[in-house]
């Protein structure tokens, strides 16, 4: 296949042949309902590509065109690069974007201060019991919350959201949504329906196995396997009342422990057994050697 590219395989931990997606999923905080908002394949080797941060950009443009302004963009680490929020204010979007301890501000006073002095003068002002069962082991961890104001990332005004107690090194969060912290980190965890929403797509669609000739063919499936998801995402979702969201805080933190029950595993089986007539019973499994012809990574 032309323009096969270098990709990152995240379940080998090395890197391959294939091609890049770009997704942006919908969720909300306090709904059940997901909406596939935009899906595109793309490689660095072909001649039209300028840079992954061009790629971002283009579906955060397009995206924000036709919501209309609405919605908080969220990003995990990676995300938080100066370009990106950059183009979140001239467009006059809302973000919450996890970032890196690296990453340097300047305060109120003009000073340049690195994250892990800032992390010196935090407050911690909340602080929430979180208990885990993670089959048979329970543990109750501790969730404090601080927020710094005032701080300058590429000459553009941030807030910092610190959260302890989800591992070793505090989670870090730069927002400019004027809301709690708790709310903030509400947001930020919504995350993981999109996380599932695109390992769905790879599993249960199989696009790695997808056997096409040409660039265009795989660019040209990745939008079919979008329609059809949108499809079980809102139509079917909205009739089944599928319920993927976690309305707790402290449910949600659960994410880091675990893999939440993501519905649309159970409607995709449905379907293929209504479809080709397959009798309901428990599948055998089976490792195969994966031979997909190229390897999908996600931006």
């Amino acid at each position: 296949m032309d323009h096969l590219a270098k990709v990152w395989d995240g379940s080998a931990g090395e890197v391959r042949n294939g091609y890049w997606l770009c997704e942006v999923i919908g969720a909300d905080v306090a709904d059940e309902q997901i909406i596939p908002l935009y899906s595109e394949s793309y490689s660095q080797k072909a001649k039209d590509f300028v840079s992954e941060n061009e790629q971002i950009i283009a579906a955060v443009r397009t995206v924000n065109r036709h919501a209309q302004g609405r919605g908080i963009w969220t990003f995990d680490r990676g995300g938080d690069r100066p370009i990106l929020v950059e183009e979140f204010e001239e467009l006059k979007q809302r973000y919450v974007i996890r970032i890196k301890d690296m990453r340097d501000f300047i305060d109120r006073k003009g000073r340049k201060r690195k994250i892990r002095q800032i992390l010196r003068g935090i407050r911690y002002t909340q602080k929430y019991k979180v208990k885990i069962d993670e089959e048979g082991y329970k543990e109750e961890l501790e969730i404090v919350l601080g927020r710094r104001d005032q701080l300058w990332m590429a000459g553009i005004e941030v807030s910092l959201v610190v959260v302890k107690g989800f591992g070793r090194e505090p989670m870090l969060l730069i927002t400019n949504v004027k809301k709690d912290p708790v709310e903030i980190l509400e947001i930020y965890l919504t995350r993981w329906k999109c996380e599932e929403s695109f390992r769905f797509i790879k599993q249960e669609y199989h696009l790695e196995d997808v056997r096409v000739r040409r660039y265009k063919s795989i660019r040209n499936t990745v939008v079919l396997v979008h329609a059809i998801f949108y499809f079980v995402s809102v139509y079917l979702g909205y009739r089944l009342r599928m319920s993927i969201l976690l309305d707790k805080i402290l449910a949600k933190a659960k994410r880091f422990f675990e893999i939440p029950s993501f519905k649309h595993y159970a409607v995709a089986d449905g379907i293929a057994h209504l479809l080709f007539n397959l009798k309901w019973h428990d599948k055998e499994e089976k490792e195969t050697e994966n031979k997909g012809q190229s390897l999908l990574g996600f931006t």
